[in-house]
């Protein structure tokens, strides 16, 4: 078994807020003890609500706040006893970007080389490649700002691999991109991890996003992680799949929730008007069975399966949505 390339244990940060008036100044947890556990290799999704304490996570692992508790080794070096060894062997790409309008993008991939002590030569060869390996070929010579966005977030991500770290942190990268962009974007994070064998550890505000590119997500919620695991693991425990059954008429139906409710041994059914809906832990399989067991004693005029969606699973396990509150 590999040692985790990022491990963290009891990781806590606690703010002190001035009172109104005469009150008196508060404490408050934004991160409550979390662990989180990294491999080597991984595309890990963190996900959380606005408030919910993931940016200060994100930042005290990439050292740009201090913990108030807890321990944390990254690649190796303690959060604390070591920061500086923890920047020098990560990438961190910012939400926002950093690179400059009327800069020249080859111009910044060295200067950003150079702040880790790489040759100039040296970083020009990496650079190329990079911009090579994230298809942006032809614009070592161009200015930033002429750049689409999509082009220019993953101008963000080289500059973040420019010094060859083992683990890159993401934060939001996708934000304000088009459907086609981020999509663009999605192919070039694997090829992130694929062909440069880094480590991804993102945040991301889109629910499609964590699903298709994380081998396993991490929610957290009020400080604290409430769900870990792959996406399928995470789906099964929202309840399971649902089969939705349309009888040929309202009156029908409620005999049809009986019937299908007994085949499955007292499956919950819920009726609907027409619908009957039924909740089962594998609805591709269930179906084959109910179907044979209502026979033709009972007219179906139609049949649906829906799998529970990371939508689902954040709403359960979280009950609001990503984009309540404000950030902490």
């Amino acid at each position: 078994m590999s040692t985790p390339i990022l491990d963290a244990r009891g990781l806590r940060k606690t703010y002190k807020v001035r009172g109104r008036g005469k009150e008196a100044p508060r404490t408050v947890e934004a991160v409550k003890g979390v662990d989180i556990t990294v491999d080597p290799g991984e595309i890990v999704g963190f996900l959380g609500p606005n408030g919910a304490g993931k940016t200060t996570t994100l930042r005290m692992l990439t050292t740009l706040l201090d913990p108030s508790g807890g321990t944390a080794t990254v690649n190796g070096y303690d959060l604390a006893k070591d920061p500086v060894g923890v920047r020098r062997s990560i990438g961190y790409v910012a939400q926002m970007g950093t690179t400059d309008s009327s800069a020249v993008a080859g111009e910044e991939l060295v200067d950003q080389a150079r702040l880790y002590g790489i040759d100039r030569g040296v970083a020009a060869e990496r650079g190329k490649a990079l911009l090579s390996g994230l298809d942006l070929d032809g614009i070592w010579e161009r200015k930033c700002g002429t750049l689409s966005g999509g082009q220019r977030r993953r101008l963000d991500i080289a500059m973040g691999l420019i010094h060859e770290p083992r683990m890159v942190f993401l934060d939001e990268p996708s934000t304000g991109l088009d459907p086609q962009s981020r999509a663009n974007l999605w192919e070039h994070i694997r090829r992130v991890r694929d062909d440069f064998d880094t480590t991804v550890f993102i945040t991301t505000h889109y629910m499609d996003e964590a699903d298709a590119l994380s081998d396993r997500l991490l929610v957290i919620d009020h400080g604290e992680i409430v769900g870990a695991g792959t996406s399928e693991e995470l789906k099964r425990q929202v309840g399971g799949d649902q089969v939705l059954l349309t009888a040929s008429n309202t009156d029908t139906a409620p005999a049809l929730a009986d019937a299908a409710s007994r085949i499955l041994d007292g499956a919950p059914a819920e009726v609907d008007g027409d619908v009957v809906r039924l909740t089962v832990p594998h609805g591709a399989s269930t179906l084959p069975q109910l179907l044979r067991g209502l026979g033709d004693d009972h007219d179906v005029v139609g049949v649906e399966v829906r799998r529970p969606t990371l939508d689902d699973v954040f709403l359960t396990m979280t009950g609001r949505s990503l984009r309540d509150e404000v950030e902490v």
